[in-house]
This record gives structure tokens, sequence and C-alpha cells, in this order.
């Protein structure tokens, strides 16, 4: 077996590693969906469509709190906007024909991009990373969505077994990880004080936007004080 055999062998093997522990999270958004208030094809349909999990979350979470299809889909938005910033550090990695361009873009998510940047000097493992990463992800992440679904349908009412705290449970399983600094964590207290405030008096969905648009003049001004 030569060398670029088992680069690729190894490569193939940590894609389907990352697929396998991304996918087993698929279960709770699953029964998350449908005790957010969402039929199980609904629930599919939103991993097959957006296929962002944290984008997923903040959907559920904010309609399951009440709020407005409109406001749901910003706050979604808002939290899947580092895609967008993904592609751009892909496009010139990848170099995707228009075709492979339009599908990969449907791949590009946190998992497969740091699988494909922790290749990028080797053009074949880098593209390999991001296709076997980005698809392993796609199958089980929806597979799993769909047995979580079932399985939350299957429960019967989701307060009987405290499934209305899910959300929020998820969405602090999605934050700790990224208080890794002084700044991050100060940025998270202001974000959930604006948002405690908010919540008596505002409709249901604003106070998440809100407390999104505090992080992005924070990330706005740390940008202005590092350009030259």
């Amino acid at each position: 077996m030569t060398e670029v055999d088992r680069r690729s062998r190894a490569v193939v093997r940590d894609a389907i590693g990352v697929g396998v522990a991304t996918g087993a999270y698929g279960l709770s958004f699953g029964a998350i969906g449908v005790a957010g208030g969402l039929s199980v094809a609904q629930t599919s349909a939103t991993s097959v469509l957006m296929f962002t999990g944290a984008s997923q979350f903040a959907l559920v979470g904010v309609m399951a709190a009440g709020g407005g299809a409109a406001s749901a889909a910003v706050t979604a938005v808002l939290l899947g906007a580092r895609n967008a910033l993904y592609g751009l550090r892909l496009a010139s990695l990848l170099e995707l024909a228009r075709l492979r361009k339009a599908v990969g873009a449907q791949l590009v998510i946190d998992e497969s991009t740091a699988m494909c940047i922790a290749h990028e000097d080797d053009v074949r493992a880098r593209r390999l990373a991001f296709w076997a990463t980005g698809l392993a992800v796609f199958v089980l992440w929806n597979l799993a969505t769909l047995v979580g679904a079932l399985a939350g349908t299957a429960l019967g009412d989701p307060q009987t077994y405290g499934l209305d705290a899910a959300v929020p449970a998820a969405f602090l399983a999605l934050l700790w990880p990224r208080l890794s600094d002084r700044s991050a964590r100060w940025v998270a207290l202001a974000g959930a004080g604006v948002a405690l405030a908010l919540t008596p008096v505002a409709p249901a969905g604003v106070p998440v936007m809100a407390a999104a648009g505090v992080a992005v003049l924070a990330g706005l001004r740390w940008r202005d004080a590092l350009l030259p």
C-alpha cells in the first residue's frame, strides 16, 4: 500500500468517525423537533434542507417558545451565517467546478471545514476530507434525525418527560465549549442579560435576535481594533 493510499484510508476513517459522533447528536434534534411542535416530516426536512445543527436548534427553540416563523428564521440565519465565511475559505482550497460547487455548498459545515483545512497541504487529501466528512455527517445526521423524531412521537406529550427543557439544554451544550476565553464569556453574559431583560416585554424570538446582535457588535468592534 502506498503512502497516498494510507493517507486516504486515514482520512476516510476519520471522516466516518466524525459522522458517527455528529450523527448521534441528530437523535436529540429529532426528538426536540417533535417536542417543539414540528411533525416528523417537518423535522426531517429541516435536517435535509438546513443541515446546520445550531440553526436547526435555534429555529425549533424560538418556535417552541411561541415565536413566529419570521423571528425563528432570522435567528437561524444569524447562527448559520458563519457557514458563508467557511465557504469563502473553502472555495480557494477545493477549486470545484460549477456543479460540484453547488452540491458542495450544502456540505459546508463546521466538521467538513475543519477536516479540509487540517489537510490543506495536500490537494487530494483535503478534497477527500471535505467530501467524505460532509457526506458522512449528512447521511448519519439525517438518519438520526428521523429515528429521534419517530421516537419522540412515540413518547407522546413531551412535557411528561421533560423534553420541553431539551432545547435550552441543547443551546447550553453548543455554547459551553466556545466560552474558552474571558472575552467570549463577557459577550455571552452581555447577550444573556439583554435576552433576560427583553423576555418579559418582547415577543418570542426577539430576545434571541437581540442577544445575537450583542455578539455581532462585539465582533465588529474587535475587527476594527485589529485592523491597521
